[in-house]
């Protein structure tokens, strides 16, 4: 399996780009704070942990910019719920 993290700030998104599909994580920062509004995975990818893979790439780059998250999604929402390592990022 091919994987391919990419940060894209213009777009506002994390994506993770898997075999040809892409999985994205979007997200509005407001100040030192990103909100991550949506995750999105391929039903072709769903049940493999692509989501949960994008998205520890994702608060492990928002950690190393030294930014807080409000995870307004629910999929963020519950992986740090079952991850307590992130849990020091919430706003």
């Amino acid at each position: 399996m091919m994987l391919a993290f990419a940060h894209n700030r213009s777009e506002q998104e994390y994506s993770l780009d898997v075999d040809g599909q892409r999985a994205v994580a979007a997200y509005q920062r407001e100040g030192d704070t990103i909100v991550f509004t949506h995750t999105g995975v391929p039903p072709e990818l769903e049940g493999r942990g692509i989501g949960s893979r994008l998205i520890r790439a994702a608060l492990d780059d928002v950690r190393d910019q030294g930014l807080r998250v409000i995870p307004q999604c629910p999929f963020v929402r519950a992986f740090i719920a079952k991850h307590p390592e992130y849990r020091d990022l919430l706003r």
